[in-house]
């Protein structure tokens, strides 16, 4: 019907742009398991919210969603009705982890059993060169039912930040073994265990492999130049054991040469010189994430100059490009062998998921698409 049963409001940080820009709110996609929501939270916050808010009653641990609504606000705590989220509990990465986010917070959670993994969004300063918590974590792992740390990553990414990290991770079994793919603010995709392990008195995500996703050429000029090197803000995806991904940057940077790869995940150590299976190169820079039509194998991105390329998903061969004539900030959905995207125009394209070019239809939405179209029960 449309009725709106409860919403989370969610105060702006003190700290402002440079933490939680101005015209942007809740970026995160919400993870939804059982009568539990997952999301980040435009605070740095991992938060688990009851799917049936207020309405039957506030379940705890966590009591204080009217001081957590006017936090930072400097007044009395808001009033709470039946409209209201219900908090489960919060993990604030800046405080517990010593996080910096650049600009914006906004991973969307991934579940693998009693864990629930996001990555911080650790980056610079408003100085574009500080990384002011280079030791903090890139990903971490929490308890879904509690919201206590579980384990954070190995990698040590903070020291070679680029810019901020966006990239959302996913998961596949490869070995046998649960395993995240992650996308690195230093251009590196990571594959960590999804297993915890303690090493002295912490519990860490160890790196099973590392590929670096930029070609050498590209590492030899300056960031964020043109034809230099990227960080990967696009979620991994892992089909028919192997991942897919493409680099790109921040949106305000501009456009740029990219670059999309396929990797073999069975490997382990340092893969950038055997992991790769094939890698597409007419590609710009990228912040979307591939779709794949299991029943063509066709792979599908978008690149930020508004390009949405179809390849072969085994062997990368290019079937065709559409111009949107557009920047393009979500991703393509394939669905019912129809391919859906939209653009910074507010067009929203449907094109054939077939290796011959087709536009099916167009139409504009009278403002910009920044996001993944979604379907559901027969819905667009």
């Amino acid at each position: 019907t449309g009725e709106l049963l409860w919403q989370l409001v969610v105060p702006r940080l003190k700290s402002g742009k440079v933490n939680d820009w101005e015209t942007l709110g809740i970026l995160s996609s919400a993870k939804i398991e059982g009568k539990y929501v997952y999301l980040v939270t435009s605070r740095c916050e991992v938060i688990c919210l009851d799917i049936n808010g207020q309405a039957d009653g506030n379940d705890g641990p966590f009591q204080d969603e009217g001081k957590y609504f006017n936090k930072d606000l400097g007044v009395a705590p808001a009033k709470v009705g039946p409209k209201d989220a219900d908090i489960v509990w919060v993990y604030d990465m800046m405080d517990e982890l010593g996080v910096f986010p650049h600009n914006a917070s906004n991973s969307s959670p991934l579940i693998i059993g009693d864990l629930v993994y996001v990555c911080t969004s650790n980056g610079q300063d408003w100085t574009h060169v500080n990384v002011p918590s280079p030791l903090s974590p890139s990903f971490i792992a929490l308890n879904k039912k509690t919201g206590k740390l579980a384990g954070e990553d190995d990698a040590g990414i903070g020291s070679r930040l680029f810019h901020g990290q966006w990239t959302s991770l996913s998961t596949g079994k490869v070995n046998g073994k649960d395993l995240l793919f992650a996308g690195g603010g230093d251009g590196w995709l990571y594959a960590l265990n999804a297993q915890p392990e303690k090493k002295d008195d912490s519990d860490f995500l160890k790196t099973v492999w590392k590929f670096d996703a930029n070609l050498p050429e590209y590492r030899k000029v300056k960031y964020p130049m043109a034809e230099g090197p990227s960080e990967i803000n696009a979620t991994p995806v892992f089909y028919k054991n192997r991942v897919y991904v493409a680099v790109g940057q921040d949106p305000e940077h501009g456009e740029g040469v990219g670059r999309l790869v396929c990797i073999d995940p069975t490997k382990t150590g340092d893969i950038t010189g055997k992991g790769l299976i094939w890698d597409y190169k007419n590609i710009h820079r990228s912040i979307s994430t591939v779709s794949i039509d299991p029943d063509t194998g066709l792979l599908f991105v978008g690149d930020f100059s508004g390009f949405v390329h179809c390849l072969d998903a085994e062997t990368g061969k290019v079937y065709w490009t559409h111009d949107m004539k557009a920047h393009m900030w979500g991703s393509t959905m394939v669905a019912d062998g129809k391919v859906y995207v939209g653009d910074e125009d507010g067009d929203l394209v449907v094109l054939a998921a077939t290796k011959e070019k087709k536009v099916l239809s167009e139409c504009n939405l009278g403002a910009p698409v920044y996001s993944t179209p979604v379907i559901a029960n027969g819905v667009l």
